[in-house]
Formats: C-alpha cells, sequence, structure tokens
C-alpha cells in the first residue's frame, strides 16, 4: 500500500488527482491509500510522517506548498514531494527542499502518471526500514540503519542517529529491543541498546561506537561477540 497526500485548495484539481491515481490503480496493479487535505496548514497540523508521497500545490491561501515542504523536511527528510503549479519557476525552488518533480497545471493524466511512477520507482529502490519516533509536539521519521544506538535514561529514550539526538516520548528500552532485534540491534548493556552495522570494535570492556563508548554487561559479552561476528560475516544480514 502505497500512502498519497493531496494538499490542494482548488477542490476541482484534488478530485481530478484523485481520479487520476484511481486510474493509474487500475493500470498498473498499485494500490494506494489516499488522503485529501484543502490547505498547507492543515497537513502540517496533521502531520505525522505517514506518507509516501505528497502532491503539493504551491498557491494555497492560509500556508502555501514551499512553505508547507520546508516545515515537513524538518521531521520527514524521506517523503517523495511532488509540487502541482501552473509557475514553472517553482521546480528551481524545489530543489531546496529536495522535491522530486512538478506538474504543471491545467494537469494532464499522461504528464502526471509519468510522474507518479517516477515517484514509485524511487520508492522501489529504498531499501530501508524506518522509525517513527514519538517526540515532544510530533513525531520523527528515522531510517533504522541512521539509528547508532538507543540509550535509556531515566524514564525516557534517546535515539542517537545520524541526523541527531531525538528524546522519545513513550517507548520502554524492552520494547525497543523486540522491535529491533530483528534489524540487527544488541541490548550490549540494561541501558543500551546497540545497532551492530555501527560498532567499530569492542575494548576494555565498552562497545565503540564512533566517538562512544557504550558498556558491555559481563553477561552480555559473549553473547554480543557471537552475534557482532554473525552480522559481519553475513550470517546475520
Amino acid at each position: 500500500m502505497i500512502r498519497i497526500a493531496i494538499a490542494d485548495d482548488d477542490a476541482l484539481c484534488a478530485q481530478e488527482l484523485r481520479r487520476y491515481i484511481d486510474d493509474y490503480a487500475r493500470e498498473s496493479g498499485h494500490r494506494f491509500e489516499v488522503t485529501v487535505y484543502s490547505d498547507g496548514d492543515e497537513l502540517v497540523e496533521r502531520y505525522r510522517a505517514q506518507f509516501d508521497i505528497i502532491l503539493l500545490d504551491v498557491e494555497m491561501p492560509f500556508l502555501n506548498g514551499m512553505t508547507a515542504a520546508e516545515m515537513i523536511r524538518r521531521q520527514d527528510p524521506e517523503v517523495i514531494l511532488i509540487f502541482i503549479t501552473n509557475m514553472p519557476q517553482y521546480a528551481i525552488r524545489g530543489y531546496a527542499v529536495d522535491a522530486l518533480d512538478y506538474v504543471l497545471k491545467p494537469v494532464n493524466y499522461f504528464a502526471f502518471s509519468q510522474r507518479l511512477e517516477r515517484a514509485i520507482r524511487r520508492l522501489g529502490r529504498r531499501e530501508a526500514v524506518y522509525l517513527t519516533i514519538p517526540v515532544k509536539g510530533g513525531t520523527m521519521k528515522v531510517a533504522a540503519d541512521d539509528v547508532y544506538y538507543v540509550e535509556s535514561l531515566g524514564h525516557q529514550l534517546i535515539y542517537h542517529t545520524r541526523t541527531g539526538n531525538y528524546a522519545a516520548t513513550a517507548g520502554t528500552i524492552q520494547q525497543m529491543e523486540n522491535d529491533l532485534a530483528p534489524l540487527h540491534f544488541f541490548r550490549c548493556h540494561k541501558g543500551y541498546l546497540v545497532n551492530l552495522n555501527h560498532v567499530d570494535g569492542i575494548r576494555d570492556g565498552c562497545a565503540l561506537v564512533g566517538d562512544a563508548q557504550l558498556p558491555i554487561s559481563r553477561a552480555k559479552k559473549a553473547a554480543l561477540l557471537e552475534s557482532l561476528t554473525a552480522y559481519i560475516s553475513g550470517v546475520g544480514r
């Protein structure tokens, strides 16, 4: 199921895009779940990194598509953005938010289907698994492979990632250990869950992850070495 959002204040245009998606679904065999928003502010207000593709009208009265895209990018670097516009000069500005493409109004089916097909090909090339981390004021969508380790600090989980550190507002280290075990994460200590892909070595009873030295419980040392060896040799991949 491919999840698509349409944000357009023109109800007729939004209806047309939805019809085009239905037509494409019948032709291609892909399944889509479509959500329509009447303005950029409505999309941003309810955004929880839940979409694969977003079709954004550039000109909307309350929050234009370009500003909405900038706000979405702050919490979702992976969603595919396609602008719907009658002004091709916006295509240049689209590079600033890593937009995949743009479609000129009035939208015709052939041009739209080409853009949609391109977006789906990009989705197909992604093999990463993404985590949705609940944070204060919303959520963050992060590729699991970009997570270096998860730290349990008091009653809070801290995700240490390539793009920064995020304090989760929900979840336990035990729950994450169960959820992330298939993704080659190992609980080396009661307070640390480490991504084996980012373990550079083991020294003085610690797992070396970048500049961090994560303590290894004595009871976990042998199992960690076994898991790390299996992962490196490809058995755990």
